[in-house]
């Protein structure tokens, strides 16, 4: 028989019996754990058990079946359970694995067998409850991640302000001694200050307040940093005059006699007299105060120094502050001078796009235009008074690769026929495909100004000349327009005409494609 192999690795228990859908057979019963066999091996007695049970109650050598012991038909050797004698028995886990199994979760519904149980559904089950590792608290598996990032009371987390690693209970304590933690200074409203540099903001924030300079000589103002140039210029009277007692009394001290402790004549006598008692003791004394003044104006004078080194080095940051902001001004300058001719040539495209459609709106392929013409009145007025004496047609073509033509008409005539007739001319433009056509153009062209009531239409018609410049190939956007300058006389359009209906006109254009 095979040796039971103890190295089996990850081995567990039974099966829980409550997995099953159906009611267990005993066969299938694990004689130690009592549940469903899990990898089941078989004694030399026949009764079976887990690999993982086999290998517990094998650890320390052979022991007695208490299976047999039970059902009193314990014999030796037999009921022996050595690791040496017992073997796997595959029928029963074959038998086993095609059992059907449902998942003990509440809350999750998935049925299969005991071997896709095994495979892929336990320990997977997003029901199933484990415990954090951190807080030892029991948590469904499909929370596990949601808690262990968001809710572990005892997670680690990393400063996102100086990465350091701290415990999540720890946070309100980390961010009152972090140093790169945010802060706002509540004079200027300057945020996201980082806390070992808001000591120096305090000291240079132009908002925040000070005493004077001069407050040591007895000026009692307290103002903001910004503003003290300002009032050093506004107070220099003032402060002038808190100076002006302290230099007076320097200025007594010096121009008193030298010699006051010496001998004197007495002027009453003629007599010489000694210095009297307690002199030398209060020229001591105002040797002290002269002392202290002059160390009072000495601090005075270093106070002064310091706010000239500052301003300096306050107007030297401002000089490079304001060449960067020239510098940022120049390239956003050049940024919106970008942007305006990129919004420029968007423009233009747009508004040949924008031409392109009406074009292809009103376009045709077939050698065949109608014209449709509105507001005829408003239109002729201005053609009378000169504003718009001509109007182009919308393009239309022979063909979708064939020529290129419109219509030029002037509502007050043009030439022979300005004042008395419409004229109206045919023009022949540049294509994309002119390469490919026969020129000089000369197919017949016929045009129309049509009868409304459809019963008389003013009709013309015409053969190219192809000795003319007109109807060579272009070399420009269009040719000289030619056609037919009296092509109906004014007075037909007045009145009830039948040819103008609701101040709108129809001229068409019929081009022959015979030859093409």
């Amino acid at each position: 028989m095979a040796r039971i192999s103890l190295d089996c690795p990850n081995s567990l228990p039974g099966i829980p019996l409550s997995v099953l859908s159906v009611p267990m057979e005993n066969k299938y019963k694990c004689q130690q754990c009592l549940q469903v066999l899990r990898k089941p091996v078989q004694a030399q007695c026949g009764h079976r058990f887990c690999v993982h049970c086999f290998k517990q109650l094998t650890s320390s050598g052979p022991k007695p079946c208490e299976a047999c012991q039970q059902e009193e038909i314990y014999e030796e050797p037999m009921s022996i359970l050595n690791s040496n004698e017992a073997f796997p028995d595959n029928a029963a886990g074959r038998e086993i694995a095609s059992l059907p199994a449902r998942c003990l979760n509440q809350g999750c519904s998935w049925t299969g067998s005991i071997k896709e149980y095994e495979a892929q559904h336990e320990g997977r089950c997003e029901y199933e409850r484990v415990q954090c590792e951190a807080c030892q608290a029991s948590v469904l598996l499909k929370d596990k991640d949601r808690h262990n990032e968001r809710e572990c009371e005892e997670r680690t987390l990393n400063c996102k302000y100086c990465k350091m690693t701290f415990n999540f209970k720890e946070i309100k304590a980390h961010d009152e001694i972090c140093l790169k933690f945010p802060l706002q200074c509540k004079d200027c409203g300057k945020k996201k200050i980082p806390r070992e540099k808001f000591g120096d903001h305090v000291k240079s924030c132009a908002k925040s307040k000070s005493a004077c300079p001069f407050s040591e000589v007895g000026c009692k103002s307290v103002i903001e940093n910004g503003k003290i140039n300002e009032h050093e210029h506004s107070s220099t009277m003032e402060h002038l005059r808190l100076l002006l007692p302290m230099v007076l009394s320097m200025t007594r001290a010096r121009s008193e006699p030298a010699g006051s402790s010496e001998w004197q004549e007495d002027s009453g006598l003629g007599l010489y007299r000694a210095p009297e008692e307690g002199s030398g003791a209060a020229v001591s004394t105002h040797s002290v105060d002269l002392e202290k003044k002059v160390s009072a104006l000495e601090n005075i004078v270093c106070v002064l120094n310091r706010e000239v080194e500052r301003s300096s080095v306050t107007l030297e940051a401002f000089a490079h502050q304001h060449r960067l902001d020239q510098e940022k001004i120049e390239n956003l300058s050049n940024r919106v001078r970008q942007l305006e001719r990129t919004v420029t040539m968007r423009d233009l495209q747009l508004s040949e796009t924008e031409q392109l459609l009406r074009e292809l709106q009103h376009c045709t392929f077939d050698g065949v235009f109608v014209w449709k013409i509105t507001d005829f009145s408003r239109r002729r007025q201005d053609a009378v008074a000169g504003r718009a004496p001509a109007m182009f047609s919308p393009a239309f073509y022979s063909s979708k690769y064939g020529y290129k033509m419109c219509l030029r008409l002037y509502l007050n005539g043009d030439g022979t026929g300005r004042g008395t007739h419409l004229s109206l001319f045919f023009v022949v433009m540049k294509g994309k495909c002119d390469a490919l056509l026969k020129w000089p153009f000369s197919q017949k062209v016929t045009l129309m100004l049509l009868d409304q009531n459809n019963r008389e239409h003013i009709i013309d018609a015409f053969r190219p000349d192809i000795t003319s410049t007109s109807f060579q190939r272009p070399i420009s956007e269009m040719n000289i327009a030619s056609g037919c300058p009296l092509f109906c006389p004014l007075p037909k359009l007045a009145g009830k005409s039948p040819y103008l209906r609701d101040d709108t006109i129809f001229i068409k254009a019929i081009v022959d494609l015979t030859g093409l």
